[in-house]
């Protein structure tokens, strides 16, 4: 189950689309699992940012892996994936394309990042850029990616 939690207000945003993304790479990943996404702001991101990373700056989505599993249900829990909205949009804005795309492609990596990938070394970044770009093309998201800064 995707769990979603509305912290930023934007009646543009739609649960649909978070739950779509999330799907799509449990799926491409041949895996299940429940996991949590909250919709927030830049200063809620540059905190954690901060305190988990040591990095005193905002960012447009933070992944924290989990790895339970629920003993009443057994399911498992993959995680929770925070996303900053206002960046989010800034960032579709930049790039030219809806907000609703930048949500989806920012729920992909962040859910990949809770199955373990990571872009830190080249190597890894190979394989999480094209898991990223598999799922997003199965979305109808062909050509968007990650801004890096």
């Amino acid at each position: 189950m995707i769990h979603i939690e509305f912290e930023f207000k934007d009646k543009t945003i739609s649960a649909q689309w978070i739950e779509r993304a999330a799907q799509a790479v449990l799926a491409h990943q041949s895996t299940d699992g429940d996991l949590t996404v909250v919709l927030t702001d830049d200063a809620r991101l540059q905190t954690l940012n901060r305190d988990y990373l040591g990095i005193d700056a905002p960012t447009d989505v933070l992944s924290f892996p989990a790895s339970e599993t629920d003993p009443e249900t057994g399911a498992r829990y993959l995680g929770d994936i925070l996303l900053s909205i206002p960046r989010a949009d800034a960032q579709a804005k930049v790039a030219g394309h809806p907000l609703e795309s930048e949500v989806q492609l920012l729920v992909v990596h962040g859910v990949l990042h809770l199955l373990g990938f990571d872009h830190a070394e080249a190597e890894e970044k190979t394989k999480m850029w094209k898991a990223q770009a598999e799922v997003l093309e199965r979305l109808g998201l062909s050509g968007i990616e990650i801004q890096e800064s």
